[in-house]
């Protein structure tokens, strides 16, 4: 599979355990994060992580697969189209 393309199975699961622990598969790219947010583009659409000491413990791009633990306070899906060239993550290892 050329590195371009992207894997698309419109299938995610977003497992949230004690608010410390949070998987989240179907992961294409990390558009940004902090310590207070994280938001990450999902093969069903921008997700907003909110919390406090939020650090990011495996990012798989074989299996879009991530966790984060921190004090998680709210995890939203965002409809809204983004205006972005590339991710964080892209950027990264360019």
């Amino acid at each position: 599979m050329p590195v371009d393309e992207k894997r698309v199975t419109n299938m995610q699961n977003v497992v949230l355990e004690n608010r410390t622990l949070l998987n989240v598969s179907g992961v294409i790219d990390v558009l940004n994060f902090d310590e207070q947010l994280i938001t990450l583009e999902t093969e069903l659409g921008i997700l907003i992580i909110k919390g406090s000491n939020l650090k990011l413990n495996k990012f798989n791009l074989d299996n879009t697969d991530l966790s984060v633990n921190g004090d998680i306070n709210s995890i939203i899906y965002d409809d809204k189209p983004t205006n972005r060239s590339e991710g964080f993550i892209t950027r990264i290892f360019k």
